[in-house]
C-alpha cells in the first residue's frame, strides 16, 4: 500500500477520473433502467464502477471491495481495509441532468472510514478527508458551523414536515452524500435519514463530516461502523456538535416506529 500521502493524492486522482468519465456522458443519451425495489440506474453507473475497481484495486489491493453495482462478496469481511464505492451518489440528479449528484469513494480501516473522496464535477467541487487530517473542498478547509439552538436549523431539504416547522429547508441535492458534505461545510446544519440504508451512501461523506467537526451517528445515535456483514446502518444522522442531542431526542419515536418490528 503507498504511502499516507501517496495514497490520498491517487485516491482524489482516481475519483476525479471517475468525476469525469460521468461528466463526459452527463446528458447524453445512454441506457438507464430499474433495480429491485426501483432504485434507477443507467450504464454510466457500472462504468464507473469498473473504472474504480481497476484504480483502487491497483492501489491498494489487498483492500476488499462493497460498491452498489457491484455483487456483494462476503470475502470482504476477511479484510481490514476495504474500498466502500458508490459509483453515482445520486442517480436521480444524473439522469434529470441535475447537479446534485458524486462519486463517492471511501476506504475503510478496521471499521473505521480513513480516506473519503466525493468528486462532484457538475457542482465543480471535490471534497476530501483523511482520518485526524481535516476536511477540504476544493483544496480550502471546510469546518461545521457552530449552532446551539435546533429551531431555525438549515436543512436540506425539497419540503419539511409540519412538525419540524421550525427548521430552515435550503436546496437538497439528490445525493445523501452531498447533503452531508454540506454541513461540513456550514452550508446546512442537519440532515437525518431515519431508514435502513447502504454504508456506500454515506460512508465517504461520514468522515468528510467527521474531520470538519460535525457529530455523525446513526438514527438512533449509535456509532457508524462500515464494512458490517449486511452493508447497512440505520439512517445517518450528521449535525453541528451543539445540536446533535436535541435532534436526536425529536427523531427518536419517528426513529423507532421506522425500525422492523
Amino acid at each position: 500500500m503507498p504511502a499516507p500521502d501517496d495514497l490520498a493524492e491517487q485516491v482524489r486522482q482516481a475519483a476525479a477520473e471517475a468525476g469525469q468519465l460521468a461528466l463526459d456522458r452527463w446528458k447524453d443519451g445512454f441506457d438507464r433502467w430499474e433495480k429491485a425495489g426501483g432504485e434507477p440506474v443507467c450504464e454510466i453507473d457500472l462504468a464507473v464502477d469498473a473504472l474504480l475497481k481497476e484504480r483502487l484495486r491497483a492501489i491498494d489491493p489487498q483492500a476488499g471491495w462493497l460498491s452498489e453495482e457491484s455483487a456483494d462478496d462476503p470475502v470482504r469481511l476477511e479484510h481490514e481495509r476495504v474500498w466502500v464505492v458508490d459509483p453515482i451518489d445520486g442517480t436521480r440528479d444524473y439522469l434529470r441532468g441535475r447537479s446534485g449528484w458524486a462519486i463517492s469513494v471511501a476506504l475503510v480501516d478496521r471499521f473505521r472510514p480513513v480516506i473519503a473522496v466525493l468528486d462532484a464535477p457538475a457542482r465543480e467541487e471535490q471534497w476530501f478527508a483523511a482520518a485526524g487530517r481535516g476536511a477540504w473542498r476544493n483544496g480550502e478547509r471546510i469546518a461545521v458551523k457552530e449552532r446551539s439552538s435546533l429551531p431555525g436549523a438549515r436543512v436540506p431539504a425539497d419540503q419539511l414536515p409540519r412538525i419540524d416547522r421550525d427548521l430552515v429547508a435550503v436546496p437538497k441535492p439528490n445525493s445523501i452524500a452531498l447533503r452531508m458534505a454540506l454541513v461540513a461545510a456550514g452550508e446546512a446544519d442537519l440532515v437525518a435519514s431515519l431508514r435502513w440504508g447502504h454504508e456506500w451512501d454515506i460512508a465517504a461523506a461520514a468522515l468528510i463530516a467527521a474531520e470538519a467537526g460535525a457529530t455523525v451517528t446513526d438514527a438512533l445515535g449509535a456509532r457508524l461502523r462500515f464494512n458490517t456483514p449486511t452493508g447497512e446502518a440505520f439512517g445517518v444522522l450528521v449535525s453541528a456538535p451543539g445540536i446533535h442531542a436535541a435532534a436526536l431526542e425529536r427523531l427518536h419515536e419517528r426513529a423507532m416506529a421506522a425500525l422492523p418490528r
